[in-house]
């Protein structure tokens, strides 16, 4: 398998054959046996010692070099996942070249990377075993059109000169395969973006033993008084229906680890969300579209079920307070004119998360699946679209499906961490992101 590009062979070394016990001759003395039987003892310790000393050296040899890590080159971000070992050796210490341990200081001391590259310190996992090492697993993003500036950085810290590849997924792994190549002398070693995915929602639902559950819902979402986050165990996990919200919406059914398939998708995701509020309030970031989001109601932009059916709505099943044309009220100059920049991004988020949980709800049935997953970047900070596609699948579902939520946002996460699994590990986890 590949690692950060680097080869390696799974195949370990096998035990020993503990040696047969011979029959003992009638002519041996007693004293002959004792001595026979510590001769074998010894020879056992050494061969014992001689393997365990084969297997230490065969895993150092292919044990992938540091540094650890895996990217996730998104339409909107970039997720960088980096693996800090703690367990390191003073022996190992002074081995390490200068250039590894540049990289290893610049990306554990700060939690900013120029203008746009952030490192989540809160959702770091301390003191994971990898690979026989231990150490912290950390997540960074920075935009997708600053990637030129990591490509320099990289080569400006000579990334190359420790390794020829990089493990990546997502578009960009194809689109800026050239760029890698040509900018920072660097392979790409690409995997499979959906398979990250899967994989890296179980491994973090797996490895997270203290704090909160990775995985949970909300109770009483639409009420601010009684709405409560619950956690929810991944056990027996299959079937789920996993969604992946990013720039774009991808929807899959997955039946077991290998057993999935993309049910269908929708262009209408967190990139249309934030390319439309640009448009309409000048915002120019996702935080900020979110917090004008949170201020503003969305009322007064869609026109709602009770606006066109007035109080006769019952008897059609609908709800008045659920939307029947979203941005309806835009036709009048009148109500264009008395809506504020806040609002339009509160009827933005409504709308995108709106869809999203409505092409959900058919896939589910289609399915016949009643546990949904929603992950992606999209959901990052963005409580509200969280509350809102909850709601969405209990009300109109009448209970029959839940949603559900993890700590880690996964978008192309990590996988479990099988000797053959490893490099799809750092291939993501949550939506990670950003820059070294």
């Amino acid at each position: 398998m590949a690692f950060n590009g680097h080869q390696r062979d799974d195949e370990g070394i096998d035990e020993d054959e503990t040696p047969t016990k011979q029959p003992r001759s009638d002519k041996e003395k007693p004293s002959d046996e004792a001595s026979a039987s510590a001769g074998r003892a010894a020879s056992d310790r050494r061969t014992s010692n001689s393997t365990a000393r084969l297997r230490s050296d065969s895993v150092k040899k292919t044990r992938p070099p540091f540094p650890w890590f895996g990217m996730d080159i998104g339409g909107t971000l970039v997720k960088l996942v980096y693996f800090e070992p703690k367990d390191i050796t003073a022996e190992e210490e002074q081995e390490e070249v200068e250039n590894l341990k540049s990289i290893r200081r610049y990306l554990t001391s700060n939690i900013a990377y120029g203008k746009t590259g952030i490192r989540d310190v809160h959702l770091e996992l301390p003191d994971l075993t990898l690979c026989g090492r231990t150490g912290n697993l950390h997540f960074i993003r920075f935009p997708t059109h600053d990637l030129p500036v990591f490509l320099q950085m990289v080569r400006n810290k000579h990334f190359s000169s420790l390794h020829t590849a990089l493990c990546a997924t997502g578009g960009g792994a194809y689109k800026f395969e050239s760029d890698f190549r040509k900018m920072a002398d660097l392979q790409l070693h690409k995997l499979d973006e959906l398979d990250c995915l899967i994989r890296g929602v179980l491994y973090i639902d797996s490895v997270v033993s203290s704090g909160p559950s990775e995985c949970y819902y909300f109770e009483n979402p639409t009420d601010p008084d009684l709405c409560a986050q619950k956690p929810y165990t991944l056990e027996n996990p299959y079937p789920l229906l996993l969604v992946n919200i990013g720039s774009g919406v991808s929807i899959l059914a997955v039946y077991s680890e290998n057993n999935y398939k993309r049910v269908t998708g929708t262009s209408l995701g967190g990139g249309t969300f934030l390319g439309l509020c640009c448009l309409l309030t000048g915002c120019s970031t996702f935080e900020e579209a979110l917090e004008m989001a949170s201020q503003g109601e969305s009322t007064r932009v869609d026109k709602l079920v009770r606006d066109i059916y007035g109080g006769d709505y019952e008897r059609f099943g609908l709800p008045g307070w659920a939307v029947a044309s979203s941005f309806g009220n835009m036709m009048s100059r009148e109500k264009r004119e008395s809506v504020s920049k806040e609002d339009l991004a509160r009827a933005t988020l409504v709308t995108i998360t709106n869809n999203i949980g409505s092409i959900t709800r058919m896939c589910a049935l289609n399915e016949n699946i009643e546990r949904v997953v929603f992950v992606g970047n999209f959901l990052r900070v963005n409580t509200l679209s969280m509350k809102l596609l909850a709601y969405a699948m209990d009300y109109w579902s009448k209970g029959q499906l839940k949603a559900l939520f993890l700590q880690h946002e996964v978008n192309h996460s990590s996988t479990h961490l099988d000797h053959r699994d490893q490099t799809l590990f750092f291939m993501s986890c949550f939506d990670v992101r950003h820059l070294f």
